[in-house]
């Protein structure tokens, strides 16, 4: 298969410093902005990222778990190799619960949602190696995926013939890019995503529309159930 040619990526104004929700001895809850890598890239000019950011404040600040690069929102790091080595098993053993918004194009069908007005995407995925770092649909070798969705309420946008519907998801699998595949998949891309986006998407934002804007987790401390909160920008 030939990969697909690349897009122009755009460099996104990002505020210095980092935006701590909340702090103690053992976990650490920040505000990722859009454009900011989670961990360092590749090469020196990706060295920036919010983990590095918080190790120069709190040096024994370790990623937990990572937002891809266009998103923003709630991101968890653990204070020293204890706390993360509890707070990984809890995301292993999915105690951990996470709910995004995102607004995407077209209205998508809600035929098949629940009383609650949730509707579920299952579709196996798998990273597409020619086109890294790009995932994909695939009904033989892909991993089961599963994506909640709900439509908060939709809107006309005068780049798109359907208008764009806001969306709040809640992802039960944590495979790679799987909100922004599972999304496109079905005929909705998320605005913005330079991606998976087809040109009028992509154009009718300036930004990813993603926002990580609910976590739930247990305490690596104590074991307590804490939840934060973190209203998107968009």
């Amino acid at each position: 298969m030939t990969p697909a040619p690349p897009r122009t990526w755009r460099a996104l104004p990002v505020p210095d410093g980092i935006a701590v929700l909340y702090a103690d001895d053992a976990l650490l809850v920040l505000n990722k902005p859009a454009g900011l890598l989670s961990v360092p890239g590749r090469g020196p000019d990706n060295a920036d990222c919010l983990s590095a950011r918080a190790q120069a404040l709190y040096p024994d600040a370790l990623i937990v778990h990572r937002l891809d690069m266009g998103t923003s929102g709630l991101l968890v790091l653990a204070r020293g190799p204890e706390a993360q080595s509890r707070l990984s098993r809890a995301f292993a053993q999915r105690q951990v619960h996470k709910q995004y918004v995102a607004v995407v194009a077209g209205q998508p069908d809600t035929a098949s949602a629940d009383a609650d007005g949730w509707s579920d995407i299952h579709l196996p995925l798998i990273v597409d190696w020619p086109n890294r770092p790009k995932s994909k649909v695939d009904f033989d070798i892909g991993k089961p995926s599963h994506t909640r969705w709900r439509a908060l309420h939709t809107a006309p946008h005068p780049q798109l013939a359907h208008g764009t519907t806001r969306l709040a998801l809640e992802p039960v699998t944590g495979r790679s890019h799987q909100l922004r595949v599972h999304l496109q998949a079905i005929g909705h891309p998320i605005l913005g995503d330079e991606l998976y986006a087809d040109d009028a998407a992509l154009q009718a934002a300036p930004r990813l529309l993603l926002h990580a804007c609910a976590i739930e987790l247990p305490h690596p401390g104590n074991g307590q159930t804490m939840r934060f909160d973190c209203p998107p920008p968009f």
